[in-house]
């Protein structure tokens, strides 16, 4: 199924969830070669933006390969985001993204990120701001509400649209629930009968049978997929091949996931060098390999990586080698 957001046409409806710390770029150039249709960037303060901050220029690099993808920025200030948004709108993205979805309390204490959905007028600010700074098109990412005593993602989701917003992302959990319990995928159906734009489902998509549930359960548009992500890019070509055809691709082999582990960790290597790229790559080789024959072990052994050596010493020790 294809989806187009704005003026910005996807090979089909499989989202990567920007997630602070994993969707690096290695990480999104594995996914779009697995066949995600739309990439996000980490979250990337605006304010960072505006004072230089030199660990921003990393998070903000893309590579042309990647495209479409889409930029997303946190903050609280609407003068600072707009002109931000502005600021970086000829970089490489597609899309403009506002995090309203960050459960971490240095965000969220801050007034940003998930906090932002305990104060609509503000929202209402930042987005119309956003908008009107920028030709491309901004989308945003909001949960259910910000804890069950204030469910308001409808009201949020029809500010997003009035505001000329063209679509809206939505994480069935509150953010109380942080990534616990299940996510309500009621609260996304809710959405999608509200507003005419555009509207993502996120939470709980693990499997292309969940992909196929989300979509028949809330009429969405578009899926995206985070934590079912890690350590298993192949999830978006499974995906898109079950929605297309109803057949099950097969389980990447440990061949397969040895092969990527590598790749993944070569291209960490030469993007941010061998000390820091090895030491990324540990929680990553923890999640290719969960549910491995000695994964806990494998596990305990990446905690020590140092060189990519050692690891293609463990993946050859455990039967992962080429």
């Amino acid at each position: 199924m294809k989806l187009q957001i704005g003026n910005v046409k996807l090979e089909n409806n499989l989202i990567l969830a920007p997630m602070a710390g994993v969707t690096d770029l290695p990480f999104r150039v594995l996914c779009r070669e697995e066949g995600c249709g739309l990439l996000y960037t980490e979250m990337v303060s605006a304010k960072a933006i505006l004072y230089k901050n030199k660990n921003t220029k990393e998070l903000l690099e893309v590579d042309p390969s990647e495209r479409p993808i889409a930029v997303q920025l946190f903050g609280s200030d609407p003068q600072i985001l707009g002109a931000m948004a502005h600021q970086i709108e000829d970089g490489p993205y597609d899309l403009i993204d506002l995090n309203m979805g960050c459960p971490v309390p240095k965000v969220a204490g801050n007034g940003e990120g998930s906090a932002l959905m305990k104060n609509p007028k503000l929202v209402e600010e930042i987005l119309s701001t956003m908008v009107k700074s920028v030709k491309k098109p901004v989308t945003v990412k909001f949960r259910k509400g910000f804890d069950d005593d204030h469910v308001n993602a409808v009201e949020i989701a029809k500010i997003a649209e009035s505001c000329g917003v063209s679509a809206v992302a939505v994480h069935g959990r509150t953010r109380e629930q942080y990534y616990s319990g299940t996510a309500d995928w009621d609260i996304i159906r809710q959405v999608k009968e509200a507003v005419s734009i555009p509207v993502i489902g996120n939470g709980d998509i693990f499997t292309p049978q969940d992909a196929k549930r989300c979509l028949e359960e809330t009429g969405c548009d578009g899926l995206m997929i985070g934590r079912g992500a890690r350590g298993n890019p192949w999830i978006f070509k499974r995906t898109a091949h079950y929605l297309e055809t109803g057949e099950l691709l097969p389980e990447p082999t440990g061949a397969e996931i040895g092969e990527m582990i590598l790749r993944h960790a070569r291209m960490q290597v030469k993007m941010k060098g061998e000390y820091i790229g090895m030491k990324e790559m540990r929680k990553h080789v923890a999640w290719y390999t969960a549910g491995l024959p000695h994964s806990a072990s494998m596990r305990r052994a990446s905690n020590e990586l140092e060189t990519l050596e050692q690891l293609e010493n463990l993946l050859n020790t455990n039967g992962l080698g080429s």
